[in-house]
């Protein structure tokens, strides 16, 4: 039997009612076939029965019912209405569900504060002790007869001393779990050794844009029996980014190694405590004399005053060391240590990070949630055989009469043999229908894909 594609679900005679002219061609070994052949011979199921006996005989097409649009599923979590109407102490019950959809609003709120906390993490300034020494092995002056080439060794390590302790003592403790490692701290490493002694290699770099994984500290061995001086040059990683101001910015500001943001903040400061903004127009601000040495201007925009602080920062100076490489005496040699500024993340980062990861799998809250889905499915299906029982005891005969009609039309509408209305299907109106367009043209094009006529499509 001749098929079209399913019509939209709204239009509700078009479902299962539709007919479409087309020649008496059937599939004999289809029962549903032969019944539509027999009701379009007869006078109600024909299309051309009700205009005269000389009209050709139309074919009933069967149309493939549309899906049944599904109930809208209540909330899980909410008792329905009807439940509530018979149980007014279910009214304490939906407090308590719109109390908790507050919270879990809240907490999202909260937490997605604490996903950018922890990407964007506040610091704070710690010292970090960077201790600088050289071992040697196989010197003339050591006992060693290995018969190996002398050789020396130079170790850079660095720890974060612990505030609640004297930064001078010697016995202070020098790292806690959660500080970074050392490399962490600088951009780039570069030792110079002696030229004259490493012509080749007298230049060791390190770069913290080449190297993925963090170190504790830094060795160079080298083979040598000659003592020299090593010079050392640290280039600290600021996050963010420090600059070194100008003399005439630091005059004003009182700042001499600051961040960009920052700088902007101790601007806007000293300008509302001079109270220099221009009364007519607050996105200027006058400048003093300081501020005029600083911009060369009588009066500047808030706007552009960033763009003009640019030529007053310069790149922060790296740190430079030297360390004495001895090869002889005490072994480890080297009793210089250097203290070093340097900002730390917040241990409160990993407790931020650690919170999340639990608020994502709370075992304990999912199974109260599972707990309360269960006991409102059990609820709305006690209320369900309620509302059956309760029909049936009203009107027995009646309420059976119209449960078998529903499950007849349910199973007529799912077995695709729906009633439909001839009386509708004679009046050109029926055919003016949204639906109608749509069907004519899903039926031509699959008329055009198969080349074959419409009639003859089985």
């Amino acid at each position: 039997m001749a098929q079209i594609p399913v019509l939209p679900a709204a239009q509700a005679q078009g479902q299962s009612n539709a007919r479409v002219a087309s020649s008496p061609v059937g599939n004999p070994g289809s029962k549903k076939s032969h019944k539509s052949q027999n009701k379009s011979q007869g006078g109600g199921g024909g299309g051309g029965g009700g205009s005269g006996g000389g009209g050709t005989p139309f074919k009933m097409i069967e149309v493939t019912p549309a899906p049944r649009r599904k109930k809208r599923k209540a909330p899980e979590k909410e008792i329905p209405p009807q439940v509530a109407a018979l149980l007014p102490e279910s009214a304490l019950y939906t407090q308590l569900v719109e109390l908790e959809a507050k919270l879990d609003a809240s907490l999202a709120k909260k937490k997605i504060d604490i996903e950018e906390s922890v990407k964007h993490p506040p610091y704070c300034q710690k010292t970090l002790r960077i201790y600088v020494f050289n071992t040697y092995a196989n010197q003339a002056t050591s006992e060693s007869k290995s018969g190996e080439a002398p050789s020396w060794t130079l170790k850079i390590i660095g720890k974060i001393l612990e505030d609640r302790v004297d930064s001078n003592s010697e016995n202070t403790v020098i790292k806690s779990s959660s500080s970074p490692k050392f490399s962490s701290f600088f951009k780039k490493i570069t030792i110079y050794l002696d030229q004259s002694l490493y012509p080749d290699n007298h230049v060791i770099l390190w770069e913290n844009s080449r190297s993925p994984v963090l170190h504790e500290g830094f060795e160079v061995k080298r083979k040598g029996d000659k003592e020299f001086n090593a010079i050392i040059r640290l280039e600290m990683n600021h996050v963010p980014e420090r600059f070194r101001l100008s003399d005439a910015l630091t005059k004003v500001l009182g700042l001499e190694v600051e961040t960009r943001s920052r700088v902007m903040i101790a601007l806007w400061h000293y300008v509302k405590l001079k109270k220099l903004q221009d009364p007519n127009d607050p996105s200027v601000f006058l400048c003093d004399l300081p501020l005029q040495k600083v911009f060369g201007e009588e009066k500047v925009k808030f706007a552009s005053a960033g763009q003009k602080l640019t030529q007053h920062f310069s790149p922060v100076q790296p740190v430079h060391l030297e360390h004495k490489i001895k090869l002889s005496g005490n072994n480890p040699n080297g009793h210089m240590c250097y203290d070093v500024l340097v900002d730390v993340p917040l241990p409160l980062e990993k407790d931020m990070s650690a919170f999340l990861e639990k608020a994502e799998k709370c075992k304990e809250i999912d199974e109260y949630d599972d707990a309360i889905v269960a006991a409102i499915k059990k609820i709305n299906e006690h209320r369900r055989r309620q509302a059956f029982f309760l029909g049936f005891s009203q009107s027995p005969a009646e309420f059976i009469n119209s449960v078998i009609g529903s499950q007849d039309r349910d199973l007529k509408v799912v077995a695709g043999d729906a009633i439909h209305d001839a009386e509708k299907e004679h009046r050109a109106d029926f055919y003016n229908q949204a639906w109608a367009e749509d069907a004519v043209v899903h039926y031509l094009n699959r008329k055009t894909s198969s080349g074959v006529d419409a009639g003859g499509t089985t």
